[in-house]
Protein backbone atom coordinates (compact mmCIF):
# COMPACT_ATOMS: atom_id res chain seq x y z
CA UNK A 1 0.00 0.00 0.00
CA UNK A 2 1.26 3.44 -1.00
CA UNK A 3 -0.57 6.63 -0.03
CA UNK A 4 -0.29 10.33 -0.71
CA UNK A 5 1.21 11.56 2.55
CA UNK A 6 0.26 15.12 1.60
CA UNK A 7 -3.48 14.35 1.94
CA UNK A 8 -4.77 14.09 5.50
CA UNK A 9 -7.85 12.19 4.29
CA UNK A 10 -5.59 9.45 2.92
CA UNK A 11 -4.76 8.03 6.36
CA UNK A 12 -8.34 6.98 7.17
CA UNK A 13 -8.84 5.29 3.81
CA UNK A 14 -5.55 3.40 4.15
CA UNK A 15 -6.54 2.19 7.65
CA UNK A 16 -9.92 1.01 6.34
CA UNK A 17 -8.23 -0.86 3.49
CA UNK A 18 -5.77 -2.45 5.91
CA UNK A 19 -8.63 -3.85 8.03
CA UNK A 20 -10.36 -5.28 4.97
CA UNK A 21 -7.17 -6.86 3.65
CA UNK A 22 -6.22 -8.35 7.02
CA UNK A 23 -9.75 -9.75 7.48
CA UNK A 24 -9.37 -11.49 4.12
CA UNK A 25 -6.20 -13.22 5.31
CA UNK A 26 -3.82 -11.24 3.10
CA UNK A 27 -0.50 -9.75 4.14
CA UNK A 28 0.11 -6.01 4.05
CA UNK A 29 3.30 -4.26 3.01
CA UNK A 30 3.64 -0.47 2.92
CA UNK A 31 6.27 2.14 2.19
CA UNK A 32 7.70 4.00 5.17
CA UNK A 33 5.77 7.24 4.54
CA UNK A 34 2.39 5.48 4.28
CA UNK A 35 3.01 3.39 7.40
CA UNK A 36 3.96 6.50 9.38
CA UNK A 37 0.95 8.45 8.08
CA UNK A 38 -1.66 5.79 8.83
CA UNK A 39 -0.14 3.88 11.75
CA UNK A 40 -1.09 0.52 10.21
CA UNK A 41 0.52 -2.79 11.19
CA UNK A 42 2.45 -3.73 8.05
CA UNK A 43 5.80 -4.92 6.78
CA UNK A 44 7.56 -1.65 6.00
CA UNK A 45 9.81 -1.19 2.98
CA UNK A 46 11.58 2.06 2.08
CA UNK A 47 10.01 2.92 -1.27
CA UNK A 48 7.70 1.91 -4.11
CA UNK A 49 10.33 0.00 -6.07
CA UNK A 50 11.20 -2.19 -3.08
CA UNK A 51 7.49 -2.80 -2.49
CA UNK A 52 6.96 -3.84 -6.11
CA UNK A 53 9.62 -6.53 -5.70
CA UNK A 54 7.90 -8.13 -2.70
CA UNK A 55 4.14 -7.95 -3.37
CA UNK A 56 1.52 -9.22 -5.83
CA UNK A 57 -0.42 -5.94 -6.12
CA UNK A 58 0.29 -2.29 -5.37
CA UNK A 59 -2.71 -0.37 -4.01
CA UNK A 60 -2.05 3.33 -4.61
CA UNK A 61 -4.13 5.79 -2.55
CA UNK A 62 -4.40 9.36 -3.86
CA UNK A 63 -5.01 10.93 -7.23
CA UNK A 64 -3.45 10.73 -10.67
CA UNK A 65 -0.37 12.61 -9.43
CA UNK A 66 0.34 9.84 -6.94
CA UNK A 67 -0.16 7.20 -9.64
CA UNK A 68 2.26 9.02 -11.94
CA UNK A 69 4.88 9.26 -9.20
CA UNK A 70 4.64 5.55 -8.36
CA UNK A 71 4.64 4.58 -12.05
CA UNK A 72 7.91 6.44 -12.52
CA UNK A 73 9.45 4.76 -9.48
CA UNK A 74 8.51 1.20 -10.49
CA UNK A 75 9.03 1.54 -14.26
CA UNK A 76 9.87 -1.85 -15.73
CA UNK A 77 8.46 -3.87 -12.80
CA UNK A 78 5.76 -6.44 -13.58
CA UNK A 79 3.80 -5.82 -10.36
CA UNK A 80 0.38 -4.36 -11.26
CA UNK A 81 -1.04 -1.15 -9.77
CA UNK A 82 -4.61 -0.36 -8.75
CA UNK A 83 -5.46 3.22 -7.86
CA UNK A 84 -7.87 4.15 -5.05
CA UNK A 85 -9.14 7.65 -5.78
CA UNK A 86 -9.03 10.20 -2.96
CA UNK A 87 -9.93 13.60 -4.31
CA UNK A 88 -10.47 14.86 -7.84
CA UNK A 89 -11.19 13.45 -11.28
CA UNK A 90 -8.75 10.56 -11.24
CA UNK A 91 -8.44 8.96 -14.69
CA UNK A 92 -5.73 6.57 -13.50
CA UNK A 93 -7.27 5.87 -10.10
CA UNK A 94 -9.89 3.33 -11.08
CA UNK A 95 -11.66 2.76 -7.74
CA UNK A 96 -13.44 5.50 -5.71
CA UNK A 97 -12.60 5.30 -2.01
CA UNK A 98 -16.26 4.65 -1.17
CA UNK A 99 -16.25 1.60 -3.45
CA UNK A 100 -13.14 0.03 -1.95
CA UNK A 101 -14.90 -2.80 -0.08
CA UNK A 102 -16.66 -3.97 -3.25
CA UNK A 103 -13.48 -3.62 -5.28
CA UNK A 104 -11.46 -5.77 -2.88
CA UNK A 105 -14.14 -8.48 -2.93
CA UNK A 106 -13.95 -8.42 -6.73
CA UNK A 107 -10.17 -8.92 -6.52
CA UNK A 108 -10.48 -11.82 -4.05
CA UNK A 109 -12.89 -13.45 -6.52
CA UNK A 110 -10.30 -13.17 -9.29
CA UNK A 111 -12.50 -10.88 -11.39
CA UNK A 112 -9.83 -8.68 -12.95
CA UNK A 113 -7.36 -8.40 -15.79
CA UNK A 114 -4.11 -6.57 -16.42
CA UNK A 115 -3.33 -3.92 -19.01
CA UNK A 116 0.17 -2.91 -20.04
CA UNK A 117 0.80 0.84 -20.46
CA UNK A 118 3.72 2.26 -22.43
CA UNK A 119 6.05 4.84 -20.93
CA UNK A 120 7.79 7.69 -22.71
CA UNK A 121 11.51 8.35 -22.45
CA UNK A 122 12.99 11.83 -22.76
CA UNK A 123 16.71 12.47 -22.98
CA UNK A 124 19.08 15.31 -23.74
CA UNK A 125 22.06 17.33 -22.57
CA UNK A 126 21.64 20.59 -20.66
CA UNK A 127 24.63 22.64 -19.45
CA UNK A 128 26.88 19.76 -20.40
CA UNK A 129 25.00 17.25 -18.23
CA UNK A 130 23.24 14.25 -19.76
CA UNK A 131 19.77 13.40 -18.45
CA UNK A 132 17.16 10.71 -19.07
CA UNK A 133 13.67 10.41 -17.54
CA UNK A 134 10.54 8.33 -18.07
CA UNK A 135 6.93 9.46 -17.99
CA UNK A 136 3.57 7.70 -18.08
CA UNK A 137 1.50 10.66 -19.28
CA UNK A 138 3.55 13.22 -21.15
CA UNK A 139 6.70 15.17 -21.83
CA UNK A 140 6.07 18.92 -22.05
CA UNK A 141 8.39 21.55 -23.53
CA UNK A 142 6.97 24.95 -22.65
CA UNK A 143 7.71 28.58 -22.01
CA UNK A 144 8.95 29.37 -18.55
CA UNK A 145 8.37 32.60 -16.66
CA UNK A 146 8.65 34.78 -19.78
CA UNK A 147 5.25 35.57 -21.29
CA UNK A 148 6.23 35.13 -24.92
CA UNK A 149 6.22 32.49 -27.63
CA UNK A 150 9.00 29.94 -27.87
CA UNK A 151 10.39 28.45 -31.08
CA UNK A 152 11.05 24.73 -31.52
CA UNK A 153 12.44 22.92 -34.57
CA UNK A 154 10.86 19.47 -34.76
CA UNK A 155 11.88 16.36 -36.66
CA UNK A 156 10.37 12.87 -36.69
CA UNK A 157 12.60 9.86 -37.37
CA UNK A 158 15.30 12.19 -38.67
CA UNK A 159 13.06 14.08 -41.10
CA UNK A 160 12.33 17.77 -40.52
CA UNK A 161 8.64 18.44 -39.80
CA UNK A 162 8.16 22.09 -38.85
CA UNK A 163 9.23 25.00 -36.68
CA UNK A 164 6.65 25.59 -33.97
CA UNK A 165 6.09 29.08 -32.60
CA UNK A 166 3.87 28.39 -29.61
CA UNK A 167 3.50 28.40 -25.83
CA UNK A 168 4.73 24.83 -25.77
CA UNK A 169 4.55 21.30 -27.13
CA UNK A 170 3.11 18.18 -25.48
CA UNK A 171 4.36 14.71 -26.41
CA UNK A 172 1.76 12.36 -24.98
CA UNK A 173 1.41 8.62 -24.54
CA UNK A 174 -2.05 7.09 -25.10
CA UNK A 175 -2.50 7.09 -21.31
CA UNK A 176 -1.72 10.81 -21.18
CA UNK A 177 -4.14 11.76 -23.95
CA UNK A 178 -6.82 12.57 -21.35
CA UNK A 179 -4.49 14.86 -19.38
CA UNK A 180 -2.77 18.08 -20.52
CA UNK A 181 -3.00 17.07 -24.18
CA UNK A 182 -6.80 16.93 -24.03
CA UNK A 183 -6.98 20.35 -22.37
CA UNK A 184 -4.79 21.74 -25.19
CA UNK A 185 -7.12 20.39 -27.90
CA UNK A 186 -5.57 16.97 -28.49
CA UNK A 187 -7.47 13.80 -29.35
CA UNK A 188 -8.71 11.24 -26.83
CA UNK A 189 -6.78 8.02 -27.52
CA UNK A 190 -7.60 4.54 -26.27
CA UNK A 191 -4.80 3.60 -23.84
CA UNK A 192 -4.05 0.36 -25.71
CA UNK A 193 -3.48 2.13 -29.06
CA UNK A 194 0.07 1.90 -30.41
CA UNK A 195 0.56 5.60 -31.06
CA UNK A 196 2.07 8.80 -29.69
CA UNK A 197 0.48 12.26 -29.84
CA UNK A 198 2.06 15.68 -30.43
CA UNK A 199 -0.11 18.60 -29.34
CA UNK A 200 1.06 22.22 -29.69
CA UNK A 201 -0.03 24.65 -26.98
CA UNK A 202 -1.52 27.86 -28.45
CA UNK A 203 0.40 27.67 -31.77
CA UNK A 204 0.99 30.93 -33.64
CA UNK A 205 0.31 29.18 -36.96
CA UNK A 206 -3.32 28.11 -36.80
CA UNK A 207 -2.75 25.20 -39.20
CA UNK A 208 -0.50 23.53 -36.59
CA UNK A 209 -2.73 20.87 -35.08
CA UNK A 210 -2.36 17.77 -32.94
CA UNK A 211 -0.46 15.02 -34.73
CA UNK A 212 -0.75 11.25 -34.18
CA UNK A 213 2.46 9.29 -34.75
CA UNK A 214 3.38 5.58 -34.69
CA UNK A 215 4.55 4.31 -31.31
CA UNK A 216 7.94 3.53 -32.90
CA UNK A 217 8.62 7.19 -33.78
CA UNK A 218 11.61 9.13 -32.48
CA UNK A 219 10.85 12.81 -31.93
CA UNK A 220 13.67 15.34 -31.81
CA UNK A 221 13.13 18.93 -30.77
CA UNK A 222 15.81 21.61 -31.05
CA UNK A 223 15.28 24.72 -28.96
CA UNK A 224 15.64 27.93 -30.98
CA UNK A 225 14.68 30.39 -28.22
CA UNK A 226 17.44 31.54 -25.83
CA UNK A 227 17.26 31.28 -22.04
CA UNK A 228 15.28 31.77 -19.85
CA UNK A 229 12.18 31.06 -21.92
CA UNK A 230 12.03 27.26 -22.39
CA UNK A 231 11.66 24.46 -19.82
CA UNK A 232 11.09 20.72 -20.12
CA UNK A 233 9.14 18.52 -17.69
CA UNK A 234 8.06 14.87 -17.40
CA UNK A 235 4.64 14.10 -15.90
CA UNK A 236 4.54 17.61 -14.46
CA UNK A 237 7.95 17.35 -12.79
CA UNK A 238 10.48 20.01 -13.83
CA UNK A 239 13.62 18.63 -15.45
CA UNK A 240 15.60 21.59 -16.73
CA UNK A 241 15.68 25.00 -18.35
CA UNK A 242 16.81 24.87 -21.99
CA UNK A 243 19.12 27.10 -24.00
CA UNK A 244 19.43 27.77 -27.72
CA UNK A 245 20.59 24.68 -29.59
CA UNK A 246 19.64 22.18 -26.87
CA UNK A 247 18.13 19.03 -28.38
CA UNK A 248 15.46 16.96 -26.65
CA UNK A 249 14.77 13.41 -27.83
CA UNK A 250 11.48 11.68 -27.04
CA UNK A 251 10.65 8.05 -27.82
CA UNK A 252 8.88 5.06 -26.36
CA UNK A 253 10.66 3.71 -23.31
CA UNK A 254 11.76 0.08 -23.18
CA UNK A 255 10.05 -0.05 -19.77
CA UNK A 256 6.31 -0.25 -19.16
CA UNK A 257 3.91 -0.63 -16.24
CA UNK A 258 0.84 -2.78 -15.63
CA UNK A 259 -2.51 -1.56 -14.34
CA UNK A 260 -5.20 -3.79 -12.84
CA UNK A 261 -8.73 -3.44 -14.22
CA UNK A 262 -11.71 -4.91 -12.43
CA UNK A 263 -14.22 -6.92 -14.43
CA UNK A 264 -16.96 -4.66 -15.77
CA UNK A 265 -14.79 -1.55 -16.07
CA UNK A 266 -13.67 -0.15 -19.42
CA UNK A 267 -12.21 2.97 -21.00
CA UNK A 268 -15.59 3.75 -22.61
CA UNK A 269 -17.21 3.61 -19.18
CA UNK A 270 -14.52 5.92 -17.81
CA UNK A 271 -15.19 8.48 -20.54
CA UNK A 272 -18.92 8.39 -19.86
CA UNK A 273 -18.53 8.77 -16.10
CA UNK A 274 -15.59 11.15 -15.80
CA UNK A 275 -16.02 13.32 -18.91
CA UNK A 276 -19.82 13.11 -18.74
CA UNK A 277 -20.19 11.88 -22.31
CA UNK A 278 -23.95 11.49 -22.42
CA UNK A 279 -24.68 12.51 -25.99
CA UNK A 280 -27.98 14.11 -26.99
CA UNK A 281 -31.54 12.92 -27.10
CA UNK A 282 -33.65 13.47 -30.21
Amino acid sequence: MIGNSGKASCAGVVRKAAKLITAAGRQIHADAATAALSGIDATVLPDARQLARHVDLLLVFGGDGTMLRVAGEIAGCRTPMLGINIGGLGFLTAVPSLGMRTALKTIWNGEFNFESRVLLQVSGTFDGKRFERTALNDIVISRGIASRLIELDLSVDGEALTRYRCDGLIASSPTGSTAYSLAAGGAVIFPTAKVLALTPICPHTLSNRALILPITSTIQTRVVTPKPSTVVSADGQFISECDTGDTITIRRSRSSIRLMHLTGSSFCDTLRRKLHWRGTYL
